[in-house]
């Protein structure tokens, strides 16, 4: 699996999100580098879990709109003396 790498900005909002996270839930000040620690720790340890959810979702999605794309070209089809 490649690394997954965010922006400098999209990092910032991520820890900014665990950071906030950590104040409104658990009523604790968790600092700009050890939101940055914990993020890293996550992402490396359990991110391929859901990641893989993803890909699972999205070729779901995919296999759907295949056989979708499939009846239509079967619709249009037009009879002829082959046989199939």
């Amino acid at each position: 699996m490649a690394i997954i790498e965010f922006s400098k900005e999209e990092k910032d909002i991520i820890i900014a999100k665990v950071q906030r996270y950590f104040e409104d839930e658990l009523h604790q000040e968790l600092g700009k580098f050890d939101a940055e620690f914990l993020t890293d720790f996550f992402s490396e340890e359990i991110g391929a879990y859901f990641y893989n959810r993803g890909l699972n979702d999205a070729k779901m999605v995919l296999e759907d709109k295949l056989v979708d794309i499939g009846d239509a070209l079967y619709e249009i089809e037009k009879p002829t003396q082959f046989v199939k």
